[in-house]
């Protein structure tokens, strides 16, 4: 992929109280290169238990690249589910959302599913949501 069009990639997932924290952070290290931080802030749930959630932002081509390429190991089922949903996954805002299975990145895998939430801002000039999906669809078919 010569130029990456995307201007971030955000990740983020919660830790409830029944999970270990090192394992949750571990889920979401699979997806971001090494020397990127997660960080943790501890908020309530709606009962007032307490949530850790854990988040990490890679703004950099070379670091976004690299979580696009772990991403795109998604198994070939949920790479053309991603690609045939990319209009309804981004926003007018020209942001891809996608929901990536926790468990499965707890042990090293990437899937689609529940427990991780990636949002990346798509470039595209002018910022419209079609021209958004075509750059994210020209992009991660080259992957």
């Amino acid at each position: 992929m010569s130029g990456v069009p995307f201007h971030y990639v955000e990740l983020r997932t919660f830790v409830y109280p029944t999970e270990d924290e090192d394992v949750v952070a571990g889920a979401l290290r699979t997806l971001l290169p090494e020397d990127v931080e997660v960080e943790g802030v501890v908020t309530e749930s709606h009962h007032g238990a307490p949530i850790l959630v854990l988040s990490a932002r890679v703004e950099t081509a070379e670091e976004v690249r690299a979580v696009l390429e772990r991403l795109w190991e998604l198994p070939e089922a949920d790479r053309q589910q991603v690609l045939a949903e990319l209009d309804e996954r981004i926003d007018d805002d020209c942001d891809l959302y996608l929901t990536l299975s926790k468990q499965a990145a707890a042990e090293g895998d990437v899937e689609l599913g529940e427990g991780i939430t990636l949002r990346s801002r798509v470039e595209a000039y002018p910022a419209k949501h079609d021209a958004a999906v075509e750059n994210a669809r020209e992009a991660l078919e080259e992957l």
